[in-house]
C-alpha cells in the first residue's frame, strides 16, 4: 500500500470517527432532553387531569353546596353547554321557572358556546318542541 492511500484511510477513518462521535454525542443530548421534557409533559398532563376531574367532581356537588339557592332535586346536571337545568319547584309538584346554571370558579370565564346559550335565554329564543316517535317495540316474527 503507498503512502497516499495510507493517508487518504487514515483521514477517511478519522472523518467517520468524529462522525460518529457527533451522533452519539447529539443521540445522547437528545435523550436527555426527551427524558427531562417528558417527566415535564406527563406531569403537566397528569395535574391537568386532576383539575378537570376535581372540577367535573365539583359541578356534581354544587346543588348541595349552601350557595346553590334552589333545591337540589330541581337540579339537573347538563354539563355541556350549560352545567345545570334547573326546575325551580318541580318536586313541590309547581315549576316556577326553569333556569339555565354556568357554575365558574376563580378567574374562569364563559365559553362562546356558553355566551350563545346565554344570549338565546336572555334574548327569549327558548322554544318548546314534543317530538312524537312510532312504537319502537319488538314483536314476534309471525312466520315463527
Amino acid at each position: 500500500m503507498s503512502a497516499n492511500t495510507t493517508v487518504v484511510l487514515a483521514a477517511l477513518a478519522a472523518v467517520i470517527l468524529i462522525a460518529a462521535t457527533c451522533y452519539l454525542a447529539l443521540q445522547l443530548r437528545f435523550e436527555r432532553w426527551k427524558r427531562d421534557h417528558t417527566k415535564a409533559a406527563r406531569r403537566d398532563a397528569v395535574q391537568r387531569s386532576q383539575a378537570v376531574t376535581l372540577g367535573k367532581i365539583y359541578e356534581h356537588l354544587i346543588p348541595y353546596l349552601p350557595d346553590f339557592r334552589w333545591n337540589p332535586k330541581d337540579a339537573r346536571f347538563i354539563g355541556t353547554p350549560v352545567d345545570f337545568l334547573v326546575f325551580d319547584g318541580l318536586s313541590e309538584g309547581q315549576v316556577r321557572a326553569i333556569i339555565f346554571v354556568e357554575v365558574k370558579t376563580g378567574t374562569s370565564s364563559m365559553s362562546v358556546r356558553e355566551r350563545q346559550v346565554r344570549d338565546a335565554v336572555l334574548g327569549q329564543r327558548v322554544e318548546w318542541h314534543q317530538l312524537n316517535l312510532p312504537d319502537v317495540r319488538m314483536r314476534p316474527d309471525p312466520a315463527a
